[in-house]
């Protein structure tokens, strides 16, 4: 279980989280939702160790991992899929795939079949370059090296920016399923609400760098939470 617990962050001067607080749970998906700007994208950076925390504490499977550096958070199973896709664009699909690698013990590594079912566009272009592929096409294979590592946190921001309608349907699908084996925790950051309510099981709003609205599926009222994301 991922337990975050009052975490500032800033940039120099600027402070882009305030005292942001959020759990994840294995089998479950956490969406953090909001407007451009608001600190969605920082919060997933301070989760991965891409950014340090200034204060608070972020505790994964019960242990305290605020301190640990990006390779040895990826090492405890977490994986974060960037705004962006950072995939290598003159490296293969199947290159791209074993950069997930790094983090595994040497006999762990190889490709799960599950990427490649629910991708199966990436099994057909595993010799094409990265960047010759469409950007739902490079979405899907920056979650398929995510999911490469095994992974027991998995963070994705915005899946669906910039994607076409079919490839959403796909990747979310994709998350559905990875929920639905209760093993894997999901902090999904997005701004397409209809896609994060079909999937969601916790709902945060985000704005001005602070969680201004928080609640369950089953406490779930759509017009407030329409509300939060208007401020």
């Amino acid at each position: 279980m991922l337990d975050v617990s009052a975490i500032d962050l800033h940039y120099g001067a600027a402070q882009a989280l305030r005292a942001v607080s959020l759990k994840a749970e294995p089998g479950k998906v956490t969406c953090v939702l909001g407007r451009n700007g608001v600190g969605k994208t920082s919060l997933l950076d301070a989760l991965a160790g891409q950014q340090p925390v200034s204060k608070g504490t972020i505790i994964w499977e019960g242990s305290d991992i605020t301190a640990l550096r990006p390779p040895e958070r990826a090492r405890r199973g977490i994986a974060y899929v960037p705004q962006g896709r950072e995939i290598f664009p003159l490296l293969s699909v199947e290159e791209n795939l074993k950069t997930g690698f790094a983090p595994l013990k040497r006999d762990e590594r190889d490709i799960p079949e599950d990427v490649f079912s629910l991708f199966p566009v990436l099994k057909t272009m595993l010799r094409r370059r990265g960047g010759d592929l469409s950007g739902g096409q490079q979405q899907q294979l920056a979650i398929g090296r995510a999911l490469v590592m095994r992974p027991r946190l998995l963070l994705l921001d915005e899946p669906t920016e910039g994607i076409q309608p079919s490839i959403i349907k796909d990747i979310g699908r994709a998350i559905a399923y990875l929920r639905s084996l209760g093993k894997i925790a999901i902090v999904l950051v997005e701004q397409y609400l209809d896609f994060a309510r079909e999937l969601g099981d916790h709902f945060a709003v985000m704005d001005r760098g602070a969680i201004v609205y928080s609640c369950g599926r089953d406490g779930l009222d759509e017009g407030a939470l329409r509300r939060a994301m208007a401020i």
